[in-house]
């Protein structure tokens, strides 16, 4: 895999349309509407959220992501596990290091507990603008969350096969939903030009100033559109950063022309309630079926964006070794970036209806959104001002601790929603969260538990056994994780059971600190019939070891591996002792020769 090549081409920003900005593209379905649930639309008051509103996109989203995180990468890739990454590589201290991997842990989490509700919330709240179709006015909910659950069925059901066939379509549909949403909110702005007014951010401070607590409660909800935006940093490994920055830019003139618009329709018609969808029917009603249709589909756009960007966060866990190897299928055989990994595939579906049949109403599951968000937001603001300090570059790490203070405002403005649906996200998010703690101290335990031989000791042993047993003929290979720490199996087969081959050749795979990279060498020689064959990969890479032994001049006759025979006491450790034996071994993970493979059982008790 290589890192993605920028460009200028419009394609590229196509692209970037259609990958990165769904999520944030369609908040504008949702968010006035939710904030008007809380509000009466008194012109103060309309105006003074439309500048929170516009001033949210530009710090959170500008600032934050399209400034300060894109100016951080590893060759190329962003996100969560990248930050973790190279602040780890700065701080000197244990303690230090063991909080920021705790940190990321939890913006990784959050972000997953996020994906959950993207296509609940999207999804619903589009085929929700199906009550203002004439004759379907009274249509029931019971009804919207069965049509919204059918889409994501088919949604989920599509994974396996890969999106890469009709991806080209998504670009061009989104450009369509962006030029359409900003039409209709320049519309709307000719009826009330007054509420231009909004970009300027005082009307958005006097608005705080004077609501009060009841003004800060209300930024809980204003955050829903700026929700999708830490995509931006995410996805830049599948684009690069000049497509998506240059994307950035329509979009975000196209969200703000439709928050004004919708301010002004408010202005003119205070008792609307479906903010964006009456404001369609009522400028151009012939037109309202074909902007639902692609309302729908940009929600669909959007929750596919979102589901792939799991895929791509599971599978950073799994080659970070955070999280346990699930079984990963590869869609294209042109892109091996496009991958499908069903147990994450079946949990997000199951996750999304549930959450659809508990709320039933997006605005409801509003009270449930932007918890996950802002905390994922302001973890990423941490990091980023512990990395431009260290780094000693005093302007980029004053912005960033001005936008991780915005960010904690809009977090604690959201402690408000845990009892009114919030504690879901929570509870979302506490499954990775949990897996991840559960996984990443098993595998600790399960090292210290095993009893390795130093390399000194094997070496001096394998000399005196290797002069005086029958040899095998050919070669045979031993998977190992560090070379200077012989696992159980090995000295098994080799010293117990008098298995050595003329050839022995140890495998280790090195993750690298980089996204993106594979190279397998020989180290030097430790003695004779003992060699070592080392792959170093980016975390991002998918590696076949089959081919780089070839390129290597190496033909096995046998593969040995070790698996572990897991005796647990205690319910925690019989609960990773079961996350082991449910969850394939790397051997799959990896792409060795199946044929010629043998795993030896070591007893460990936990």
């Amino acid at each position: 895999m290589k890192p993605p090549i920028e460009g200028n081409k419009i394609t590229g920003i196509l692209k970037a349309l259609g990958l990165v900005f769904g999520d944030i593209g369609t908040s504008p379905i949702y968010t006035v509407t939710v904030i008007f649930l809380l509000l009466k639309p008194a012109y103060e008051t309309i105006l003074g959220v439309t500048s929170l509103i516009i001033w949210t996109l530009v710090i959170l989203v500008f600032l934050q992501y399209d400034f300060l995180a894109m100016s951080l990468s590893r060759r190329g890739e962003g996100g969560t596990i990248v930050l973790r990454e190279i602040l780890a590589s700065l701080l000197k201290t244990k303690k230090r290091k063991t909080f920021i991997t705790i940190l990321s842990f939890l913006g990784v989490s959050l972000l997953m507990g996020d994906g959950v509700i993207t296509p609940a919330i999207s999804i619903l709240s589009a085929v929700e603008g199906s009550a203002l179709i004439p004759g379907l006015e009274h249509i029931s909910k019971t009804t919207i969350v069965l049509i919204a659950a059918f889409i994501a069925i088919v949604l989920f059901s599509f994974q396996r096969k890969g999106t890469e066939k009709i991806a080209f379509a998504f670009g061009p549909l989104m450009l369509v939903w962006f030029f359409s949403i900003a039409f209709f909110g320049i519309v709307s702005i000719t009826d009330a030009p007054q509420v231009l007014m909004a970009v300027n951010p005082y009307h958005g401070i006097r608005f705080l100033a004077e609501n009060g607590w009841k003004g800060y409660v209300v930024l809980g909800e204003i955050i829903l559109c700026a929700t999708g935006g830490e995509a931006l940093y995410a996805d830049m490994g599948h684009l690069g950063s000049t497509p998506i920055r240059k994307a950035w830019i329509g979009v975000f003139v196209a969200l703000v022309l439709n928050y004004l618009g919708q301010a002004a329709f408010l202005l003119t018609h205070p008792g609307a309630k479906n903010i964006l969808y009456e404001m369609v029917v009522h400028h151009a009603k012939d037109l309202y079926i074909p902007f639902l249709l692609l309302s729908i589909a940009a929600t669909v756009i959007a929750s596919q964006a979102m589901i792939s960007g799991m895929f791509s966060i599971v599978y950073q866990g799994i080659t970070t070794r955070i999280l346990p190897i699930f079984k990963v299928e590869y869609t294209s055989t042109e892109r091996k970036s496009q991958i499908y990994i069903p147990s994450a595939n079946f949990f997000l579906l199951f996750a999304v209806l549930f959450i659809m049949v508990e709320f039933t109403e997006s605005s409801r599951l509003a009270a449930a959104y932007g918890l996950a968000v802002t905390g994922t937001m302001t973890f990423t603001g941490i990091m980023m001002t512990w990395i431009f300090a260290l780094s000693k570059k005093p302007i980029p790490m004053f912005l960033a601790l001005f936008v991780t203070l915005v960010d904690i405002c809009f977090l604690g403005a959201n402690f408000y929603k845990i009892p009114h649906g919030g504690y879901w996200s929570l509870i979302l998010a506490s499954i990775p969260f949990g897996m991840i703690l559960l996984y990443t101290q098993g595998q600790k335990r399960l090292y210290k538990m095993m009893h390795f031989m130093p390399l000194d000791d094997f070496v001096h042993k394998f000399n005196m056994v290797y002069k005086t047993t029958p040899l095998i003929k050919g070669t045979a290979l031993f998977l190992i994780k560090d070379v200077k720490e012989i696992p159980p199996y090995l000295v098994q087969i080799m010293f117990y059971h008098g298995i050595i081959y003329e050839e022995n050749i140890f495998i280790s795979i090195i993750k690298r600190d980089d996204p993106f990279g594979v190279t397998g060498f020989f180290k030097e020689d430790i003695t004779k019939g003992f060699r070592v064959f080392e792959i170093q990969m980016g975390y991002m890479e998918v590696i076949d070891v089959e081919e780089l032994l070839r390129e290597a001049g190496v033909d096995e006759r046998t593969v040995f591996y070790g698996l572990e025979d897991i005796t647990a006491r205690g319910l925690v450790w019989k609960m990773f002792s079961l996350m082991k034996r449910i969850t394939p071994t790397f051997i799959q993970f990896y792409k060795f020769p199946y044929k010629k493979l043998h795993g030896v059982l070591t007893k460990v008790e936990l």
